[in-house]
């Protein structure tokens, strides 16, 4: 088959590299857009999809011919052998032990953000990984973007002066059916094992990544404090309305002021604080704003792919983008919000509801001031005086992890 295999050579001899054998655990949900990507992989004659695995079995025509269906990873691994690449799109409590079982095999692996629910299964996971040799690379697919070459060149050049400070802003819109969706939406813990649903640890996760690349903030040992205050609008265990403030142990200040109870959804962004301007990076849309002496620019970069850099890692040994490593950093803010109080409800007061059902989503008034208070001045809601603010920062212990 044409999909199955890659020729590359001369006239004097050719060489045939098998396309990469992959498996997909988790067909629905974010596990869509990895078919998607997986058709057109395959397309190219890139990789061949041999199995997938998921309780619920995907829809007729979803899958090329030839891929087997299993309704669990373990099932697929018992009959799938030579696997180059497991893709795990799951929920979040079921990536731990499904990330360790794919270590068990010779294939690299793909896992979806967040890695894991606790510090405590991101060490289990690094300790395998290490054992395993193989390559693990987290779906952070921001980090792809090659806006952060930019931006880094552009810190390098003093285009923006020194710099000063990043923030995070999120503000998008998620109803009642977003919770119902799954019986882990919204949650902190089922049945006893951590889920950490929280707005900062997965619906805007990229935002807190992206941050903290920037800031150069990758592994565990790259900072210094977390700090949390955590809030919620809607009848959830998580937080969906909060402000994450951190320092990198290099000293640089990262304030991430996060909802998804706003009027509206807006593409959430990335702002460099410079002595001299600013650099706005609209991250999902790979687009970067820089003002400074100069003048302001904007100009829309491409994105390298994760799944075809963990396939190039895996037979050239090129450095991975979004390693298992380097999510060590954000591990530690998912470490705090897990470990913080619970959210403090926020006064039904201040909340108005639009839309009827199941579309209805909370709204939290003044949400949009209120971040942009909160990165100009790198406090939390209480710090600003919020009438709704009824909870305090909480410092998370990083020496002790």
């Amino acid at each position: 088959m044409e999909t199955a295999m890659k020729a590359a050579g001369s006239e004097a001899g050719t060489t045939i590299t098998p396309a990469a054998r992959v498996a997909l655990v988790g067909v629905h949900g974010f596990g869509i857009h990895h078919l998607r990507n997986l058709e057109r992989l395959q397309a190219g004659g890139r990789i061949d999809l041999v199995a997938v695995a998921d309780p619920q079995p995907p829809a007729p025509g979803a899958l090329p011919p030839s891929t087997a269906v299993y309704p669990g990873l373990d099932d697929l691994l018992r009959a799938t052998r030579d696997l180059d690449l497991v893709i795990v799109a799951t929920p979040i409590q079921t990536h731990a032990p499904l990330a360790l079982a794919a270590l068990a095999t010779d294939a690299e692996l793909y896992l979806e953000k967040p890695p894991v629910a606790s510090l405590a299964d991101f060490n289990r996971l690094r300790e395998a990984a290490a054992v395993s040799g193989h390559g693990v690379q987290i779906g952070f697919q921001s980090l792809g973007s090659h806006a952060l070459k930019a931006i880094e060149e552009l810190l390098a050049a003093g285009t923006i002066g020194t710099l000063e400070g990043i923030s995070a802003t999120g503000r998008w819109v998620r109803d009642r059916a977003y919770y119902k969706r799954s019986r882990w939406a919204g949650k902190r813990r089922i049945n006893g094992v951590d889920v950490v649903d929280g707005v900062a640890t997965n619906p805007l996760a990229h935002a807190v990544a992206t941050a903290l690349r920037i800031a150069g903030a990758r592994t565990t040992a790259d900072v210094a404090s977390v700090e949390t205050e955590l809030y919620r609008a809607n009848d959830i265990e998580s937080d969906d309305t909060s402000v994450i403030r951190i320092r990198t142990a290099a000293g640089l200040p990262i304030t991430c002021a996060l909802t998804i109870c706003a009027s509206e959804s807006v593409e959430p962004y990335v702002t460099l604080h410079g002595s001299a301007g600013t650099a706005v990076f609209h991250y999902t849309e790979d687009r970067l704003m820089v003002e400074g002496a100069a003048g302001r620019t904007e100009e829309t970069f491409g994105r390298d792919d994760l799944t075809e850099n963990l396939l190039a890692h895996r037979a050239q040994d090129v450095p991975l983008i979004s390693s298992l490593e380097d999510s060590g950093a954000f591990m530690l803010v998912l470490e705090a919000v897990r470990t913080a109080p619970l959210p403090t409800p926020i006064d039904p007061a201040y909340i108005r509801w639009e839309g009827g059902g199941d579309a209805a989503h909370a709204v939290v008034e003044g949400i949009e001031e209120a971040l942009e208070q909160a990165v100009r001045q790198h406090a939390t809601f209480s710090e600003l005086g919020l009438p709704w603010a009824a909870s305090a920062p909480v410092s998370f212990d990083v020496q002790a992890c």
